[in-house]
């Protein structure tokens, strides 16, 4: 049995820039100070929220490292280490592991995209070089390759390969991953508008947006549902669902930059080519977060 490395929820956090676009060490500790204390089960620096593919490679090594020594051991720390080159995901893997992360979450090479045999070899190579836990991370929305089920049950044979955070929105092909893979991988949604079907199914939580302002009340839905409470848990799924909507009514994570701003932690900066909200979809999202208390 591999080590599950978290349970529940964990925040795709976003990284808190200043007015000139530098990244702002201090909000970026007051909101991980903010999420622990709100009881977030794990948090995930440097992935898509975090807007990793705008950081350069020195920032990139900072985040993970100021994450690691903030944090300090209170919640696991999963550090966003992918890339569509092997080798540069495999330095940063290396990276990752002497600062200190619990794991880390590769994402599938984007643009250059591979077939299922260059997956096999990438993440193999990932793992090889790790000395913690991976997590595969499937969008393939945005990186216009997915993983097939097969490909998981091959990866799952590796020690150190030990979950998913799936994100292909294909709840059949999710069950398909679950049939074959089994207690082999730990698979987490990688959409919040599907965490209690995929917790129903075995899944262990999520890699959630929506808990970069709902830390508690993100984890709390997953605890209801881990308890197999899903009645209550799918109530809160659909009280959350109008402001999940309105956090994914662009590209993330321009409206969750935008949340998170509203609510105190850092300005409403984004790193080009991303910008912020066009104003309608603002207010809508300002109107959920009232709606829910938030601001």
């Amino acid at each position: 049995m591999k080590k599950t490395v978290f349970t529940g929820a964990a925040s795709a956090i976003i990284t808190p820039f200043d007015k000139d676009g530098k990244v702002d060490y201090k909000a970026f500790a007051d909101l991980v100070e903010w999420q622990i204390k709100e009881g977030i089960d794990a948090i995930v620096v440097c992935g898509t929220t975090g807007e990793a593919s705008t950081l350069s490679d020195e920032e990139h090594r900072e985040c993970i490292s100021f994450m690691v020594k903030q944090v300090a051991g209170r919640v696991p720390v999963i550090a966003g280490t992918g890339s569509n080159c092997t080798e540069y995901a495999v330095d940063m893997t290396k990276f990752a592991c002497e600062a200190g992360a619990d794991a880390v979450l590769c994402v599938t090479p984007y643009y250059n995209k591979a077939t299922q045999k260059g997956l096999i070899k990438m993440y193999t190579e990932i793992a090889d070089a790790s000395t913690v836990p991976v997590i595969l991370y499937n969008v393939p929305s945005r990186t216009g390759v997915n993983i097939e089920p097969e490909t998981y049950a091959a990866l799952a044979e590796h020690p150190n390969i030990v979950g998913i955070k799936e994100a292909n929105g294909n709840i059949g092909k999710i069950v398909e991953t679950f049939a074959l893979c089994k207690d082999k991988l730990d698979i987490y949604s990688g959409n919040d508008d599907q965490i209690v079907p995929i917790m129903a199914l075995g899944g262990k939580g999520v890699i959630s947006v929506l808990s970069n302002p709902m830390p508690k009340e993100t984890s709390e839905l997953c605890k209801l549902a881990a308890s197999g409470d899903i009645k209550g848990a799918a109530e809160l799924q659909y009280k959350y669902l109008p402001f999940i909507k309105a956090l994914f009514s662009e590209v993330n994570p321009i409206p969750v930059k935008a949340a998170m701003a509203h609510m105190g932690y850092g300005e409403n900066v984004l790193r080009s080519p991303l910008c912020p909200m066009e104003e309608k979809n603002e207010a809508k999202l300002v109107s959920e977060m009232q709606k829910l208390g938030l601001i």
